[in-house]
């Protein structure tokens, strides 16, 4: 008995990822690979392919992104249908769906799949989605469009797949040029675009320029509609510098004609590093919109960071090595859970990650933000596992009280299946004077976007999804107004408050020296009169 279950694990540790998409295998597919440079039109040749076949799947890297490609269908005439994480515009009559990679439906036959960012596969967190989607996505035609950094590891998989692979090489379309000097940020051009690497940098640059120029920011704790915003304003040049974190890096199509980087680390979520020629690359590539601008222009606003980017610029991209990561999926959850005896997701999912093997160029792997969240389902009574695993897939962040608050309301509502009705955790102000005042409002759009999720995966348990949506629109204008003012830093905020109640203190200090003068001058008077009075009698 012993030894059949051994064996049983056995085989459950021993997987052929292929095998796990029947109906990708049942086709003949056949695959491309549209590889290039940012600015080079891959996306725009991919997506022309998608519009010529008769049904299609576009599967996004960012719901800001599958939002656009679901916008350029219908600009086309032809009917789409849009499915992310938490929204979804569904047409009865569209043969085509715009949807964020994870959202993928591995039953839906179509003609052709784009799937955007192929690079991305090497993310660490996220690159699983890639995976599935390149092996499991039922195309005919499956398009992926990515930088050459992929190329070898899009060959591997083809390999793996015993499929018919065909490059397609893009070339940038205009020169992109290093700066000879470093750049000033009192001589900024208009449609420049400074990088930073956190939102406390961003968000100080935009404090320091907004004194002499128009200025629009973008970092990832804004959500997909405000970014939009802020990137409409630059292009309709409503503002004239850009201040942005690497989230530009992907997608956005902006008007930029000079990159300025003025910081050469950043923090990765482990460590502060350096950047990568990768990643230079992939933010330089924005700079010289094609149609727009002749030429793009890298530079940096300090000679030490010039001369780093420089140097980092001219040497070879980095290329993507196996293994690529693998997620659980909810059969070997289930599986592994009977074998070990377990419920604890936590426990499953440490097991899995250093024990299942696969065929192929594959390993296993845990997501931080998965293990994160299995800490505190793990620590919850009357959940099961699968409900477990749901939540462990939610999008949060454990930095946020806000969010962690709501996450545990929310495991709350589905331990005790009571509906759970969406509650916002804080009043909007008439305006953000600080960027503290600022990130409460983005936490509270987070918030919102969780609360979203769950109420396409639990419906009867999250019904206020309208609520949820209306005020979610409420809160990104309170944000877009703030960002098109001025905020001060929390720190400058305290020690302005410090000030005001100093020059209070020193004016009240001020007023009752000159109210003891007035009662000393006035005693003075009293008594000369009273001695006056006295030799009057």
């Amino acid at each position: 008995m012993k030894n059949s279950w051994q064996e049983d694990l056995k085989i459950l540790l021993n997987c052929d990822l292929k095998t796990l998409y029947p109906l990708a295998r049942s086709m003949n597919r056949k695959l491309e690979f549209y590889v290039g440079p940012t600015n080079s039109g891959k996306t725009y040749n991919a997506m022309k392919k998608l519009k010529e076949a008769n049904s299609g799947l576009y599967l996004a890297p960012l719901r800001l992104l599958a939002l656009e490609g679901y916008e350029d269908l219908k600009e086309s005439n032809i009917e789409a249908s849009l499915v992310t994480g938490e929204e979804q515009q569904l047409n009865e009559d569209a043969a085509h769906i715009c949807s964020t990679i994870e959202m993928i439906d591995f039953d839906l036959e179509v003609d052709v799949a784009v799937i955007d960012e192929v690079q991305m596969l090497e993310d660490d967190d996220r690159g699983w989605a890639w995976v599935n989607a390149i092996i499991g996505v039922p195309a005919k035609r499956v398009i992926m469009t990515g930088s050459v950094n992929a190329l070898d590891a899009v060959k591997k998989i083809a390999q793996y797949l015993d499929e018919e692979l065909e490059i397609v090489k893009h070339k940038r379309k205009n020169e992109l040029k290093i700066l000879d000097k470093w750049t000033s940020l009192d001589k900024l051009e208009d449609g420049t675009a400074l990088i930073a690497f956190s939102r406390a940098e961003v968000l100080k640059l935009k404090q320091k320029l907004q004194k002499k120029y128009t200025v629009s920011v973008i970092y990832g704790n804004l959500s997909p509609e405000v970014r939009r915003d802020e990137a409409r304003r630059f292009r309709e040049k409503k503002s004239q510098i850009l201040i942005a974190t690497d989230a530009i890096s992907m997608g956005l199509n902006l008007p930029i004609k000079t990159i300025l980087f003025t910081n050469d680390t950043k923090f990765d979520g482990v460590s502060k590093r350096k950047i990568t020629v990768n990643e230079i690359v992939q933010i330089a590539g924005r700079a010289g919109r094609f149609g727009l601008f002749e030429a793009g222009y890298l530079g940096a606003t300090r000679r030490d960071i010039l001369n780093y980017i420089e140097e980092e610029f001219q040497s070879p991209i980095r290329t993507i090595k196996p293994p690529f990561k693998v997620k659980i999926n909810n059969s070997q959850l289930e599986s592994l859970s009977m074998h070990l005896k377990t419920k604890s997701l936590g426990k499953v999912l440490n097991f899995f990650a250093l024990n299942m093997k696969f065929n192929g160029p594959f390993e296993a792997a845990n997501l931080s933000s998965m293990l994160e969240a299995s800490r505190i389902v793990d620590s919850k009574d009357g959940l099961t596992l699968e409900e477990k695993y749901l939540l462990a897939q939610a999008p949060i962040t454990t930095k946020s009280t806000i969010i962690l608050q709501a996450y545990n309301s929310y495991i709350a509502s589905v331990v005790k299946k009571r509906p759970n009705h969406y509650k916002p955790s804080i009043t909007l102000p008439q305006k953000a004077i600080t960027q503290k005042d600022l990130l409460l409002v983005e936490d509270e759009v987070k918030k919102i976007s969780l609360y979203l999720w769950l109420s396409y995966k639990l419906p009867n348990l999250f019904p206020d999804h309208d609520k949820a949506y209306i005020l979610r629109n409420s809160f990104n204008s309170f944000i877009e107004k703030s960002l098109k003012g001025t905020l001060i830093s929390d720190d400058s905020f305290v020690e302005k408050r410090f000030e005001s109640r100093f020059r209070k203190e020193k004016n009240d200090r001020t007023k009752t020296k000159e109210y003891n003068k007035d009662v000393e001058n006035r005693d003075k008077k009293a008594n000369g009169f009273r001695k006056r009075s006295r030799k009057t009698f």
